[in-house]
């Protein structure tokens, strides 16, 4: 077990306001945030559990603008609607907060007026794209234009979606506004940045030494990528009219840049839940008895690994974080979830169609939790567990225990005989399970932790299968009131120990059970219900889920897959050549030998391929849509013939030819038959 702090600030990402909250944010960062959460508060901890919803940023202004509304409009919408949704589903927040609250205004205006004030900041003006029809200064994501890696035509100022390269807008090629659609002009802006290079030497010493060994690996080898590829400054503010004001003199149409803005909200938060609560707030954030744990998705690791724990150092006053267990990512139906194309179970939908399951979905979750990869979540895989596992192993256990109370001792708690060695080894092994589950939760597996929760009831239902009570009640009763007693014991742990992961469940098995709610430390006694106490009416914990129900929600995939397809025709026909320009394409069939994926990208494989002509390597953004080792020996279309170019390092010489199918997934145009590498295409 780690050291046990005085008190505990538990921050979980705060979801972005421009949208519903989906079942991968859930196995991300909000479902382990809440179990790591609600167990602390069973063992007694100080805690203080911090939600929110980011306001600010550019995608907000964009959807507003599409929608003809202001960006108040979208966060009030979206803030409103994801905090219902978190409440209902039993995420046990201390304090829901918002970016665009008064007092994080205030927080997070007095932050950077610190570190101004303190010369903490570089002052740099650089020429950035501005929008002579609008009179704008553009953010990243307000232009487009031609990808200098890919030649994709739709990239964005700070990345392109095809190839997954990181840019800068003065990258493209062919830049356009996406407010006119004009052409931009370069004008000198002036803007305030973070030196993180500063930082470089205390980072090391932190993390890289600090926490080698209790960070999670995807953590720690992301966190040393970035440092040892060095650290630039960053800016804090942009040239935006949405977002907090930058606090100073000549910052007129400048807010703070989002990334800095939103983790000061988690702060913000904590000041908001003081003025209600009555409680003090500092000691959370600045008490070295405190442990500040970030709960995160793997995209945001830069932000709370890196970012912003140098403004809370550079601040002085402010704890670091003691750890950052961050997720990977959740699939849907093997096909990664995708909010622009609808394909995404949706947390307020799952409420309106599963009223009352909240755990069923928590307990998938949790069971398939991406924790040291990408995970998937299928609707067969959803029944299978609630079949299988939550009804047939711990809701049977409990029912047949209290049925069989009702039904031999009018329910109440009979008394305990002579143990045989069973019933010794039984009660011995209950007293485990609190430390195996503590531990767990302790190390951030939930998982494991969730395994052996399951375990006690599967103890108890082996328990109950091979001493057959309803066998022996006419010919040893007094031996079917030791073996009640002893399951009606495993059944009041699972009330204390499932309460974390399944808390409605918890609640209705310790109404049926009559009892007050009992600590984790309570855990592990085998006399907590005591002889002749009056049981509730047993009722079912968990409910089948039928094939009709699951079939459904596949169906209403498969017609968003439709949708998505008919709402996106095919793309105008772009200016005619001659043939003499087409012509001068050279387009071979080749074989692909080798493939890898390129390190520290998502969307990159380094290609070996035999062209016929001769054997090149080739750089390709196809590495979500296919494994490495599913492609060796497939025949593709290359232009063999496109200017060599640098992605990563690495020289890429050609362009493999892909089309998009009806779900958005990259495929190889391929020849229908294998013919000879360095076979033209025409």
């Amino acid at each position: 077990m780690s050291k046990a702090f005085k008190r505990y600030t538990i921050t979980s990402a705060l979801p972005y306001a421009n949208g519903p909250i989906h079942i991968g944010h859930l196995a991300g960062v909000y479902v382990p945030a809440d179990i790591y959460a609600r167990y602390l508060r069973s063992k007694g901890r100080d805690v203080l559990f911090i939600g929110g919803s980011d306001e600010h940023g550019v995608p907000i202004t964009i959807k507003a603008r599409k929608e003809g509304v202001t960006p108040q409009d979208i966060v009030d919408r979206y803030h409103n609607q994801i905090k219902e949704s978190f409440e209902t589903f039993g995420i046990s927040f201390d304090v829901y907060s918002r970016t665009s609250a008064p007092v994080h205004h205030e927080t997070a205006s007095e932050f950077f007026k610190k570190l101004y004030d303190s010369n903490k900041f570089i002052e740099k003006s650089n020429e950035q794209y501005y929008d002579e029809e609008t009179h704008t200064f553009l953010a990243d994501r307000y232009i487009t234009g031609t990808c200098p890696h890919c030649g994709f035509d739709k990239a964005y100022g700070d990345q392109c979606e095809s190839c997954g390269t990181s840019l800068s807008p003065l990258d493209l090629i062919n830049p356009k506004s996406a407010l006119s659609g004009n052409v931009p002009v370069l004008k000198e802006t002036k803007h305030w940045y973070l030196p993180l290079d500063e930082y470089e030497g205390w980072l090391r010493e932190w993390i890289l030494e600090g926490h080698k060994d209790d960070w999670k690996a995807n953590v720690y080898g992301q966190v040393k990528s970035w440092v040892d590829q060095g650290l630039q400054p960053r800016a804090v503010t942009r040239d935006l009219d949405w977002g907090v004001k930058v606090p100073v003199e000549g910052a007129e149409g400048k807010v703070l840049y989002v990334w800095f803005d939103a983790p000061i909200g988690y702060i913000s938060a904590s000041k908001e839940w003081s003025e209600t609560s009555g409680k003090d707030w500092e000691p959370y954030w600045k008490s070295d008895d405190s442990k500040l744990v970030h709960f995160i998705g793997k995209d945001n690791i830069v932000f709370h690994c890196i970012i912003f724990p140098v403004m809370l150092h550079a601040e002085g006053s402010y704890l670091v974080p003691d750890n950052v267990p961050a997720n990977e990512f959740l699939n849907l139906e093997n096909d990664k979830i995708s909010t622009s194309r609808n394909w995404a179970v949706w947390l307020h939908e799952y409420l309106e169609e599963f009223p009352g399951k909240q755990d069923v979905l928590r307990y998938v979750l949790t069971a398939n939790a991406p924790e040291t990869k990408d995970n998937d979540f299928t609707w067969k895989d959803f029944q299978a567990r609630n079949n299988n596992e939550l009804l047939a192993i711990f809701g049977n256990f409990v029912n047949r225990t209290l049925v069989l109370t009702q039904k031999y001792f009018d329910g109440k708690v009979p008394a305990r005989h002579e143990l045989n060695e069973l019933d010794k080894e039984t009660l011995e092994s209950i007293r485990l399970f609190p430390e195996k589950i503590g531990s767990s939760l302790e190390l951030y597996r939930f998982r494991e932790a969730l395994s052996e929760l399951m375990n006690l009831a599967r103890l108890g239902n082996k328990y109950l299968t091979e001493n057959e009570p309803w066998k022996i009640f006419k010919t040893d009763p007094q031996r079917v009131e030791t073996i009640l007693n002893v399951s009606l014991q495993i059944a009041a742990n699972l009330a204390i120990l499932s309460e974390p992961f399944l808390p409605f469940s918890a609640d209705k098995l310790y109404h049926m059970l009559q009892l007050d709610k009992l600590t984790w430390d309570e855990a592990g006694n085998t006399e907590l219900l005591a002889s002749g106490h009056e049981l509730g009416t047993p009722e079912f914990l968990f409910e089948k889920i039928e094939d009709a129900e699951v079939e459904k929600q596949v169906e209403k995939l498969l017609a968003t897959k439709k949708e998505n397809l008919s709402a996106a025709p095919a793309k105008p026909q772009k200016e005619e050549v001659d043939y003499e320009t087409f012509a001068t394409m050279d387009i071979r069939v080749g074989t692909i030998l080798e493939a890898v994926k390129v390190p520290k990208t998502k969307k990159l494989l380094q290609l070996k391929i035999d062209t016929g002509i001769d054997q090149r390597t080739v750089v390709s953004g196809i590495a979500e849509h296919y494994e490495p080792e599913d492609i060796i020996g497939k025949q593709v279309a290359v232009l063999v013939n496109l200017a060599p170019r640098k992605l990563r390092g690495i020289t890429s010489q050609g362009m493999i030819l892909m089309a998009e199918d009806k779900d958005g997934n990259l495929r190889f145009v391929s020849p229908e038959s294998m013919v000879n590498n360095g076979s033209e295409v025409k």
